[in-house]
């Protein structure tokens, strides 16, 4: 199969109006662009040997995910997972978004990249009321799939910034070793809720050819591990560990606490990116002017994420910007859980992270 992503996606990998203008694409080495041209052309072969090795179960958007690594995931993420491991290069100063679907990543790209360039814009001009948090900060589960060549992604301002949900058991060691200096920020969330916004979320992109999944389904799915870069409960507990074995690569923080106080985590966000508000940042609001920007009531109200405002691309998969704004609060699960689901998912918690000295989503 011949490599043409580029025709599908004309939108920058990295929108940066005024700081470090892209270089010319012959600033690529020829002989690497070559090299990746032949390896993809193995890929999709690749990727086909690989899932007809693994187990499957029904997906939320699609109608299989399968079982790689005791992660589930789709035909698209696991060919991500093999381009990341074959050719992403990461940087050391780079820093990646990490997160279970639908914990935060879209408000906590808009707090990294306004804590990041803080310095290049405005707060009543910012790129951010122009492309939403989307525009100025790239996945790299799906960029890497969209972008030609990869190595293109050598060519962002430093330091770069990536979102991703796999799993840090997935990544190549190049990236979580702790000889590596790149670093991550994991934000998670009560899974209760996590359960309620990606029942949503995933109702609202699920394959139009596919009958609906109903809550009641979900709700079993999402209970036996069974989701999208799932199981919710491993994907955290791999992260929580890391951090509290790496402090330094690992920033774990939590959506509740974020809500709670947003200027005391935004700091600490601020500090461990290496990038800390100074005493006179701190006296003229910049803290707070980054915590109104990038709020849920701000950001869901950009003509951006409005109804035709703005889409992130995907493979095979075009997502409205405004899909990603539903409510932004804690505990809606009450106006769907049961007492007898609440007590099981909260059961499964306890049990999941008994001895790690992790606490989530209980006695709310």
């Amino acid at each position: 199969m011949s490599r043409n992503f580029s025709k599908i996606q004309s939108l920058p990998i990295y929108h940066d109006p005024n700081r470090n203008p892209r270089h010319d694409s012959n600033a690529i080495d020829e002989d690497q662009i070559q090299t990746e041209d032949a390896a993809y052309n193995l890929l999709h072969e690749k990727l086909n040997d690989l899932l007809a090795t693994l187990p499957k179960d029904k997906g939320w958007r699609i109608t299989n995910i399968f079982l790689h690594k005791g992660f589930w995931l789709s035909p698209a993420a696991l060919k991500s997972l093999l381009m990341i491991h074959d050719y992403f290069h990461p940087l050391s100063t780079d820093i990646f978004l990490t997160a279970f679907m639908r914990c935060g990543t879209t408000w906590l790209r808009a707090l990294m990249f306004a804590t990041a360039n803080r310095h290049l814009y405005k707060f009543s001009d910012h790129p951010i009321h122009r492309t939403g948090p989307h525009g100025i900060f790239p996945s790299l589960d799906s960029k890497i799939l969209l972008e030609y060549p990869v190595s293109k992604f050598e060519l962002l301002p430093s330091p770069r910034l990536f979102a991703t949900h796999f799993a840090h058991s997935l990544f190549p060691i190049s990236m979580t070793s702790p000889l590596s200096t790149c670093k991550f920020v994991y934000v998670c969330r009560d899974p209760k809720d996590v359960l309620i916004s990606k029942w949503h979320f995933m109702c609202k992109i699920r394959s139009e050819e596919l009958p609906p999944i109903s809550f009641n389904e979900a709700y079993e799915l999402f209970c036996n591990g069974v989701s999208e870069f799932g199981p919710y409960w491993d994907h955290v507990l791999e992260y929580w560990k890391a951090s509290q074995e790496s402090p330094e690569k690992i920033l774990f923080l939590k959506y509740e606490d974020i809500k709670r106080e947003p200027s005391v985590e935004l700091k600490k966000l601020a500090a461990f990116m290496g990038m800390p508000f100074t005493a006179e940042e701190e006296e003229g609001g910049v803290v707070e002017e980054i915590v109104k920007l990038c709020s849920f009531e701000n950001l869901s109200n950009l003509e951006v994420h409005k109804e035709g405002g703005g889409v992130q691309m995907f493979t095979q998969l075009v997502v409205e910007y405004q899909n990603y704004f539903r409510k932004g609060t804690v505990g809606d699960w009450k106006n769907y859980l049961t007492e007898e689901m609440r007590e099981r998912i909260d059961s499964i918690t306890k049990a999941k992270f008994k001895g790690s000295g992790l606490t989530l989503g209980l006695g709310l």
